[in-house]
């Protein structure tokens, strides 16, 4: 790991709780094998997993007050569903406190929680880290959707956003429409 790398964990860790840290540790370390896996850069699939939740733990308020001054751009559906605003934080501070210049990664960031049609290996890669994660052992037949991830990327991608929203429907959750979409566009790229 680069030593700069190494810095940016240790800022990271003390912008997160012990649980999302180690959350963190799993994304990036499972972004790094699928970039390896996938032929994508294993440093910058590292970067974009330990930034995934950088805004994660801040409160709910806080947040929201935090995209006001710094003029971030909600959807209705971010301003209903607090789980989704962390991920466009996160992408702001990625830039402007963690220094990261890399369009891809803060894509990344920003999309890891909703995917978006269309997106780039280093964000499906993180996508699918998030949900398969080592320390991750809620989700339904995950043994399954890591095989995937790792099989076909693609096929990955659309398996977790099928089970998510199944998940969301079963729960009687919020149902963001960006998340839909995503479904909708890689549910259309395996009929192809």
């Amino acid at each position: 790991m680069k030593e700069s790398t190494i810095e940016l964990q240790k800022k990271v860790k003390k912008c997160l709780d012990k649980e999302r840290y180690r959350h963190t540790l799993g994304v990036a370390y499972t972004a790094s094998a699928l970039a390896m896996r996938y032929g994508e850069d294993s440093e910058k699939a590292f970067v974009a997993g330990l930034l995934h939740d950088c805004a994660k733990c801040i409160p709910n308020d806080e947040k929201y007050e935090l995209c006001r001054e710094y003029g971030i751009e909600l959807s209705k559906s971010e301003l209903e569903i607090p789980s989704l605003v962390h991920a466009k934080l996160g992408a702001y501070l990625a830039r402007n406190r963690y220094g990261i210049e890399d369009e891809d990664i803060i894509a990344s960031v920003r999309t890891h929680t909703t995917g978006e049609p269309g997106m780039s290996l280093l964000q499906k890669i993180i996508f699918s880290a998030d949900y398969i994660e080592p320390n991750r052992s809620e989700a339904p037949d995950l043994f399954e959707v890591r095989k995937e991830v790792f099989d076909d990327i693609d096929r990955g991608v659309y398996r977790i956003l099928s089970d998510t929203l199944k998940y969301l429907d079963r729960k009687g959750g919020k149902i963001d429409p960006m998340t839909q979409k995503t479904y909708e566009y890689y549910k259309d790229l395996r009929r192809e």
